[in-house]
């Protein structure tokens, strides 16, 4: 199964308190919570490429599966992981202590983060 492809956040739950306990500012959090995310994957056998759009900030990753890359994450910090795939639609990496699940259903995207326990999970479909 390809993610290749665009994706429009419809909704999301616990985006506050698990944007708080990741260390994002106040600010960040209440200028972020509102705004409808775009995510372009582009996948081409093990190669990931994934574009981030939240309003005016761009953030793009680029990883191989089983390889050690660098993420950058919301904090605009950048962190060491090694994303995994697990079957043939679900992509798992745990970075400084959040663990991520990326899931493919057709055209449904469910990223769920993990963070002691604060769960985070945002719902996007393909557009």
């Amino acid at each position: 199964m390809s993610f290749t492809g665009k994706y429009e956040l419809q909704s999301q739950e616990n985006f506050e308190p698990f944007m708080k306990a990741a260390g994002l500012p106040d600010d960040q959090i209440q200028k972020g919570k509102d705004i409808k995310s775009v995510s372009e994957i582009v996948q081409n056998g093990n190669k990931f490429k994934i574009t981030v759009t939240t309003g005016a900030k761009v953030m793009t990753n680029e990883f191989t599966i089983g390889e050690e890359c660098e993420m950058q994450l919301m904090t605009g910090e950048k962190a060491k992981c090694i994303v995994q795939m697990e079957g043939n639609n679900k992509l798992v990496a745990t970075v400084k202590g959040i663990k991520s699940v990326t899931e493919l259903n057709g055209d449904t995207i469910t990223h769920t983060m993990t963070l002691g326990d604060i769960t985070y999970k945002r719902i996007s479909k393909r557009i």
